[in-house]
């Protein structure tokens, strides 16, 4: 199988998918992930460009890390709004060509409107890509295929109607989450805040939630023609 995961910033899917990823990768899928926006206003010191350098960098050794191909969704942070056709035909694009069987993505009742902004493109270009008739970079159509969407972070407001157990890729997620140093060293230094520990966690309660010692959380996008009685989650 092929999987697409679209997250918002660099760090967005090893937070809360990447343990998934990784076992998709040893039952041989192949997995390329999104990160739409450069995440270039995530530092308070680091000047944005510098930053966008420094994150693209952290985000291909993580990926790297599991067998992922990465990818960029051409944003910047802030930048991303869902309602105009140029950021729906830079998805479009993006999906036509992963041309996945099913996508991963931001739940659209996540915490900043970055993240909510991608899922709702998205489900958007999902569909779009599917058109044969829709002009755009690729001309062979995607596939209409299930969305699922990614844990919120902290879990906040998030009800997994699907759990995948990442007992055994935990550490991995936990190394590929620790390439992200510009991000957990600074809140580690400056703020106090043990990222890392939070996101593991979480893992740990999601596994209490399915009999798992560690575990990750969807929920699928419930509407016509995106269901399937296959389970494609590994």
């Amino acid at each position: 199988m092929r999987v697409l995961a679209i997250g918002t910033h660099p760090d967005d899917i090893e937070i809360a998918c990447s343990g998934t990823l990784a076992k998709c990768v040893k039952r041989g899928d192949t997995v390329i992930v999104c990160h739409a926006s450069s995440g270039d206003l995530g530092h308070v010191v680091i000047p944005p460009e510098e930053l966008k350098v420094i994150r693209a960098n952290e985000a291909k050794k993580a990926g790297a890390m599991a067998g992922i191909e990465v990818i960029w969704g051409g944003f910047n942070d802030l930048d991303i709004y869902d309602n105009n056709k140029e950021a729906r035909d830079k998805m479009v694009d993006i999906i036509k060509y992963a041309n996945p069987d099913f996508i991963i993505t931001h739940d659209p009742n996540d915490y900043m409107p970055d993240h909510t902004a991608v899922s709702r493109l998205v489900f958007d270009a999902s569909f779009t890509a599917t058109l044969p008739n829709y002009k755009s970079k690729y001309s062979e159509p995607a596939k209409l295929v299930p969305i699922y969407y990614m844990d919120t972070l902290a879990g906040v407001g998030f009800n997994p109607t699907e759990y995948v157990d990442i007992t055994e890729e935990i550490d991995l997620k936990m190394e590929m989450l620790e390439c992200h140093e510009s991000q957990l060293v600074w809140m580690r230094e400056h703020d106090n805040i043990d990222f890392a520990d939070m996101v593991k966690t979480c893992s740990k309660y999601r596994g209490y939630q399915c009999g798992a010692e560690y575990a990750e959380g969807f929920r699928q996008c419930q509407v016509y023609l995106k269901g399937t009685t296959k389970r494609l989650l590994p």
